[in-house]
C-alpha cells in the first residue's frame, strides 16, 4: 500500500491548474525557426538574381575603394585616370575603326571573276540608285581599278589591295595621289571597317574615276 503523500506527489502534474514545464531554449528556438520557415514570411525576400547582383555591386564598390586608395589624389584621382583611358580607346577606335577591319585585314578588290569597266560601273550605279552606298562605293573603286588596267596603266594582278592599287596608280597619275588613297581608304572602311558610306563618299569616287579616265598619265608604263 503506497502512502497518500506518494500518491499526491505522482498524479500532482496531471491534475486541472498544475503549471506546464517550462519551454527550454533548444525546444524555443526550433518552434521560432518552424514558424519563420512558412511561407508568408518570405513573400517579399528579394529573389536569387537579385542577392547575385547585389553581392557583384558590393564587391564593384569595394573594388573601386580598393583602387581609389591606391590611385594618385584618391577617388579623384581615379576618376581622372578612368576618363583618360577611355578617351584613348575611343581615340583608337575611331581612327583604327571597328576590330573587324584588323581582324580580317585588307583583302583583294575582286572576288567575282573578271568584270568590265563599264559593268563595275553600272553596277555602282545600280547601288547608289537604291541607296546602297556601301556597294556603291565598293563598285566604283572596283571600276577605277578595272579601268586603269583596261588602260594599261596597271597590270592585272589577282589578290591586288585597294592600297596597292592606289600606290601604284600614283606612279603614272601623280597629280591624283591623294584622291587614289583616299578613294582606297574609303573602300577599306566599308568593306573591313565595318563603317557605312554615304552618297558624298560615293560622289567623290564617281569625279575621280571621271577624272582618271581623262587624265594623261606620264609615260613611265605599267607599274611592275
Amino acid at each position: 500500500m503506497m502512502s497518500t503523500g506518494g500518491l499526491i506527489s505522482h498524479a500532482a502534474p496531471l491534475l486541472p491548474g498544475a503549471e506546464t514545464p517550462p519551454v527550454t531554449r533548444d525546444a524555443g528556438r526550433e518552434a521560432a525557426e518552424r514558424e519563420l520557415s512558412k511561407p508568408q514570411y518570405h513573400e517579399n525576400d528579394p529573389s536569387l538574381l537579385d542577392r547575385a547582383l547585389a553581392k557583384a555591386l558590393r564587391w564593384i564598390a569595394d573594388l573601386f575603394d580598393a583602387a581609389a586608395g591606391a590611385a594618385p589624389g584618391g577617388p579623384l584621382g581615379l576618376l581622372v585616370i578612368v576618363v583618360a583611358v577611355a578617351l584613348a580607346v575611343a581615340a583608337l577606335w575611331w581612327r583604327l575603326g571597328s576590330p573587324r577591319r584588323s581582324l580580317a585585314g585588307p583583302g583583294s578588290l575582286f572576288h567575282d571573276g573578271v568584270r568590265s569597266a563599264d559593268d563595275h560601273r553600272t553596277a555602282a550605279e545600280a547601288h547608289a540608285a537604291a541607296g546602297r552606298w556601301n556597294e556603291a562605293v565598293q563598285e566604283r573603286m572596283r571600276a577605277v581599278v578595272r579601268s586603269l588596267e583596261e588602260r594599261t596603266l596597271l597590270d592585272p594582278r589577282p589578290g591586288r589591295t585597294a592600297d596597292e592599287a592606289a600606290a601604284e596608280a600614283a606612279a603614272s597619275l601623280p597629280g591624283h595621289t591623294a584622291e587614289l588613297r583616299a578613294a582606297a581608304r574609303a573602300f577599306d572602311d566599308v568593306t573591313y571597317g565595318g563603317r557605312t558610306a554615304d552618297a558624298d563618299a560615293y560622289a567623290r569616287l564617281r569625279a575621280l574615276d571621271t577624272a582618271l579616265d581623262r587624265a594623261k598619265p606620264l609615260l613611265t608604263g605599267p607599274t611592275a
